[in-house]
């Protein structure tokens, strides 16, 4: 194992469960998380960054005219932290394309649904109201297209006859809660990249998602 871990900052936006995995795979792992940010602050997110002695902080979005100048906020932050990689989970806000150029190919994003089907919100319901027989969770580079960067892995979970959304999502979120780790520490390592709009594995292109 290196001895300093490859650093991560982690932006959140409520209950924090995916953050919970990936500060539980991070004392195995070979990255740390120098820093969570939130955008609002009674997110219990960051009462789980406290109790694992990471440093918080929250940029409310709602004190700032514009999504520009709450992302310039954001970057400003960023940049004095400089972690070598972003992670958003359950960050409930739409980047804009500055922060998102400023950071090419370091943004990861969990989103739960197969992409590219079902962008965007209410995803286990729609997967429902369409009669999907599977669902499931996509983890993805960050690019200026809403939940369209390239997709670098997914797992998927079967839709059962009588599932409401809770009882999907449920489902879904047991598989984000091992996925997002394991992408993390291929990042970490090395062995993952967004080159040429595409994701890249251990030199090899990784396929379209829904190949």
């Amino acid at each position: 194992m290196p001895e300093t871990k490859y650093s991560i900052a982690v932006l959140i936006s409520g209950n924090g469960s995916n953050l919970q995995a990936l500060i539980d795979a991070s004392h195995l792992g070979n990255y740390t998380i120098g820093l969570v940010i939130s955008n609002k602050s009674d997110a219990y997110g960051l009462e789980r960054a406290r109790r694992a002695n990471i440093a918080t902080q929250v940029i409310d979005h709602r004190e700032y005219a514009n999504r520009e100048d709450f992302d310039a906020a954001l970057m400003a932050v960023l940049d004095a932290e400089r972690p070598q990689l972003i992670v958003l989970a359950g960050f409930m806000r739409i980047l804009s394309s500055a922060f998102v150029q400023h950071y090419q190919g370091l943004i990861l994003n969990i989103h739960p649904s197969l992409l590219p089907k079902y962008p965007g919100t209410n995803t286990h319901q729609r997967a429902i109201d369409a009669g999907e027989t599977e669902h499931g969770v996509s983890v993805h580079f960050v690019t200026e297209e809403l939940d369209g960067g390239p997709v670098i892995a997914q797992e998927r979970v079967p839709v059962l006859p009588q599932d409401t959304a809770r009882e999907l999502a449920a489902r879904v979120a047991a598989q984000e809660h091992v996925l997002y780790p394991r992408v993390v520490t291929w990042f970490a390592a090395g062995r993952l990249v967004m080159r040429d709009q595409r994701a890249w594995l251990d030199d090899r292109l990784l396929p379209p998602s829904g190949a």
